[in-house]
Formats: C-alpha cells, sequence, structure tokens
C-alpha cells in the first residue's frame, strides 16, 4: 500500500533511526514508519508525485491541526468547566499559536528531523507544520484515543504551565493598532470569509495597513482571528520581512 514513498524514505536515516527519536521524544515507537517520514517532508523538498499530488507533509499538517485543536478543546472545556466561551478559545489560540508551535517544535526537537531544501527561500513556520504533522501521522498510526493521550502527557504536562498560560497576556492586535498610530498608518482589520457551519465555523480576518493587506487569520471567534492575523504580522514587523 505505501510502496510510493520509498524514494522518500530513502532521503532519511534509516527506519530504526527515526523509530528511536520519536520514542525519545513522545515515548512510543510508531508502527507504519511510512507516515513518520512523511511528516517531516516539507513541501520546499518535494520530488515526486502521485496521481498528480505532491508527496509531503502539507495534508498530515491538514489533519494534524484539527486533531489538535479537537483535544485542546476537549482539555480545556474539562479542565475550565466554569469558564465561558471567549476564555476557552484565547487559551486554545495560546496554545496552538504558531509561534507557540514553532517554540514547541524546536524545544521536543522535531525541527531536527525535518527535510526542507533551504536554498528554495525561508519558511517561518514549518517548524510548527511539522508538528501538526507528526500529530496527523500519529492520529493514522494509533488512533484517536493514543494520541489523545500522547498529547496530554507528553505534551501538554511536560512543555505547558497552564496556570501560568491563564495569566499570560499577550494581546498582539494591541500591539499592532499602537505600533500603526506610532508610524501614523490606518491599520484596519476586516472579515473577509466564513468557512464551515456551525460549532466547526471559523473566520478569516484580513489585516490591512492604509489599505494594502499584510496578512489573513483564522480562527473559530472573530477575536481569534483577528489576534491570530496581528500575531503574524508582528511577527513580520519584528523580523523585517516587510517594509510598513
Amino acid at each position: 500500500m505505501f510502496s510510493f514513498f520509498k524514494p522518500v524514505r530513502a532521503e532519511f536515516s534509516s527506519d530504526k533511526q527515526l523509530k528511536q527519536a520519536i520514542k525519545s521524544i513522545l515515548g512510543y515507537t510508531p508502527g507504519n514508519i511510512f507516515l513518520y517520514h512523511l511528516a517531516f517532508l516539507h513541501k520546499s523538498a518535494t520530488q515526486e508525485t502521485i496521481n498528480g499530488i505532491k508527496v509531503n507533509n502539507e495534508r498530515l499538517e491538514f489533519l494534524g491541526d484539527a486533531i489538535l485543536d479537537a483535544v485542546i478543546a476537549d482539555y480545556l472545556f474539562k479542565t475550565f468547566p466554569t469558564k465561558g466561551e471567549g476564555f476557552l478559545t484565547e487559551m486554545r489560540s495560546k496554545i496552538v499559536s504558531r509561534v507557540t508551535l514553532n517554540k514547541l517544535s524546536q524545544k521536543m526537537g522535531i525541527d531536527q528531523l525535518i527535510q526542507l531544501d533551504g536554498s528554495s527561500g525561508t519558511f517561518r513556520s514549518f517548524k510548527g507544520d511539522a508538528f501538526e504533522a507528526l500529530i496527523g501521522a500519529m492520529y493514522l498510526d494509533k488512533g484517536y484515543n493514543f494520541t489523545r493521550k500522547v498529547i496530554l502527557e507528553r505534551i501538554i504536562k511536560y512543555y505547558f504551565n497552564i496556570d501560568e498560560l491563564v495569566n499570560q497576556e499577550v494581546n498582539f492586535k494591541s500591539k499592532i493598532i499602537e505600533w500603526a498610530q506610532r508610524k501614523k498608518k490606518l491599520a484596519q482589520f476586516n472579515v473577509c470569509e466564513e468557512v464551515g457551519a456551525g460549532y466547526k465555523k471559523q473566520y478569516i480576518v484580513e489585516l490591512t495597513m492604509d489599505g494594502e493587506t499584510i496578512a489573513r487569520g483564522q480562527d473559530y471567534s472573530i477575536k481569534g482571528a483577528e489576534q491570530n492575523a496581528a500575531e503574524k504580522s508582528w511577527q513580520k514587523i519584528n523580523a523585517e520581512t516587510i517594509d510598513l
């Protein structure tokens, strides 16, 4: 079934080494090792296609993002039984934000396993993307209950202080607005799209500076999407990757 992954597999170290790395990081031995090879294959290193689809970790990233969101939402819902939707949404954003996942990937050593072609450009979120792809691979390999247990016991327990996170105030929207005022620029947040329906509905917010689109953010609340867009813009400003 997975024979078409053999060319990808050859680019990595041995299956045994990758299994040892996963066990060291997450505490278990993978079953279907090909999924994990794929999880660490960045799109920049894509070398082949199957039925017109490029072989890389983007599909696993999509799946892992959804699984991670579901596990964290369930965890927060049960951990804070008296808190409202706004609090829960903000807490989830703190845990699964791109900045947080990038740092988490580096702390856990996941970034050392990623295969990418650095000569083709700079990739700001590849570490967090690989983390989500790893979650997707784990889900397909071991199932939801196993994945949930690993996320809670090997990741949340060891890498997050929930009490500190509750008191952590990172209002990127305020930072962007204050920065724009100092620079005499007009910063605007506009809902440009809604995706999904019911409890799965998410908002896409566009941040513009003097009418120029700087970043887009997506979340289950408008406030969260605004913060996401503002966070992306703040990263660009501090990295001086945009001329504002």
